[in-house]
């Protein structure tokens, strides 16, 4: 049985900082010539953080574990938790439709062709919730690219760049495939070349999450959003997008500062009909002080703050919700290679 209470083997030793660049960290290290047999574990992913719509993101310490092998031929997919009624899908897995496109795309930049196995058997350990907004389908789809990088011959050249290009491509927005992918606190944007990303590290170390039982699907909830919004409203949430990524990462900024920058004007109250529970919550716990906000599209709520904070405000919360605390996830996607973790 997996989940939330167990978050997963634990992830290599926190990096290094890392300067600011724009450009995406890479996912899982490089192949090492194909190999036969590839274990990646990905973090669950919470986007937005309140203002930055389709921007901002942070990992989170619960992890999906996704082995793949090479085989003869045929395709075995076996689940284990969270998405076992997708098991049956065959090449229409997430994962798999995954690896086929990163194995083609590596051989067109080999100039090599198509490159696809005879066959392939994926076994998934997932603890992130499905439909919950955490993350769910970037950590399969960075998973399948990750383990693509891993397994074909010429997988160096699925570099930093084109693994965030695809992810982006699949997932259809940056925002989560990002964090995913290079831990930590990423700003993510779109450029005509592509989208880039920084990473940066956070002076926040732990969140809470609220998820409930029930599911809300991306879809639905993007459907919601309004095609233009007020230019007040725009012009405030660029001011708090701002301020939230100077919270989280400048020492020294009053920790107050934090409630005013989590303020989101832009999706979550046009959101707030199709999860009017998770919208109550985050009301509830901004009016008692806690910087909350609808994790990625929902239902999930995030609040930054501590477990033990949250146990004294049983009332602000109330009932129907599985409280977990979560630490922040410095790396991304890792590879375990031969018992120790393969990292760039």
């Amino acid at each position: 049985m997996t989940g939330l209470n167990d978050p997963g083997p634990a992830p290599p030793a926190a990096p290094a900082p890392q300067s600011a660049e724009a450009a995406p960290a890479a996912p899982g290290g490089t192949a090492r010539g194909g190999a036969g047999t590839v274990l990646v574990r990905t973090p669950a992913t919470s986007a937005n953080l309140g203002p930055g719509f389709d921007s901002l993101g942070l990992a989170l310490a619960l992890y999906d574990d996704v082995e793949i092998a090479l085989t003869g031929d045929g395709l075995v997919i076996e689940v284990e938790g969270e998405g076992e009624e997708v098991a049956d899908r065959g090449e229409r897995h997430l994962i798999v439709r995954v690896l086929r496109r990163a194995f083609d795309a590596i051989g067109e930049l080999a100039g090599t062709g198509p490159f696809q196995p005879g066959g392939l058997r994926l076994r998934c350990v997932n603890r992130i919730p499905h439909s919950r907004g955490l993350g769910s389908s970037s950590a399969a789809i960075v998973a399948g690219l990750v383990a693509a990088r891993h397994l074909h011959p010429d997988g160096r050249l699925l570099d930093d760049g084109v693994a965030l290009r695809l992810a982006t491509e699949i997932e259809g927005h940056p925002d989560n495939v990002a964090p995913c992918l290079a831990g930590g606190l990423t700003v993510a944007w779109t450029t005509p070349g592509g989208p880039r990303l920084v990473r940066l590290d956070p002076q926040v170390r732990r969140v809470v999450a609220f998820v409930p039982e029930h599911r809300l699907a991306t879809e639905r909830a993007r459907g919601l959003l309004p095609e233009t919004v007020p230019h007040a409203d725009a012009a405030a949430n660029a001011g708090r997008a701002a301020l939230l990524v100077a919270a989280l990462t400048v020492p020294g900024v009053d920790p107050a500062a934090l409630l005013d920058a989590t303020e989101d004007r832009l999706h979550q109250r046009y959101r707030a009909p199709a999860m009017p529970e998770s919208a109550r919550l985050v009301e509830r716990l901004r009016a008692a002080g806690v910087p909350a906000v609808i994790s990625g599209a929902g239902p999930t709520v995030l609040a930054f703050t501590t477990a033990s904070q949250v146990d004294s405000m049983a009332p602000e919360v109330g009932n129907g919700w599985h409280k977990h605390p979560l630490d922040v996830a410095p790396h991304g996607a890792f590879v375990q290679d031969g018992g120790s973790e393969a990292r760039p």
